[in-house]
This record gives C-alpha cells, sequence and structure tokens, in this order.
C-alpha cells in the first residue's frame, strides 16, 4: 500500500473528514514519527509494533563488478519491530 491509498482508504473510511486534512494529518504523522527517529528516540504503537535506529557498523565491502574491496563506513538504519497483535493477527 503506498502513501497515497493509505490517505484515501482513510478518507473513504471517515467521510466526515475531507480528503486534504486526511493527507495533512497521515504526514504529520510519519513526519513526527521520522523526527523522533532522527533524534534518537524510539516510536511504540501498541498492538502495531515499534520503530526504532540501530547502526550498522563499518565493514569491508566488495564491488560486484570488479571484486574489488572497498570500506562502507558505519550508518544508522531504521528499524521495526511488530508487537503482538499484529503477529497474532497475521499468524491467524
Amino acid at each position: 500500500m503506498t502513501k497515497s491509498e493509505l490517505i484515501q482508504r482513510l478518507a473513504d473510511a471517515n467521510p466526515h473528514l475531507y480528503q486534504r486534512d486526511v493527507e495533512r494529518i497521515v504526514t504529520t504523522i510519519f513526519d513526527e514519527i521520522t523526527t523522533a527517529l532522527a533524534g534518537g528516540d524510539r516510536v511504540e504503537l501498541r498492538g502495531f509494533g515499534a520503530f526504532s535506529v540501530k547502526e550498522r557498523g563499518s565493514r569491508v565491502g566488495r564491488n560486484p563488478r570488479t571484486g574489488e574491496a572497498v570500506n562502507v563506513a558505519s550508518k544508522h538504519i531504521p528499524y521495526f519491530k511488530t508487537g503482538k497483535q499484529l503477529r497474532e493477527k497475521l499468524n491467524g
């Protein structure tokens, strides 16, 4: 599902809200999650899951074209862990 599909589904499910308001709500939620993660915080949505940031250490990689060793710098990556209710719903 894309962001625009999510907005459309929410707008359809809530006919009392304008689509532009639903779009603003979804964008604000995503922006707040992004801002929190960028600040090093963890975002937990009970029953759904938790977003956090993990550090991937530096390593030596390989250039797939030449096979030459390449140093890859350490970086931070977003990580999502599903909540118990979501896992149960997915697994029946």
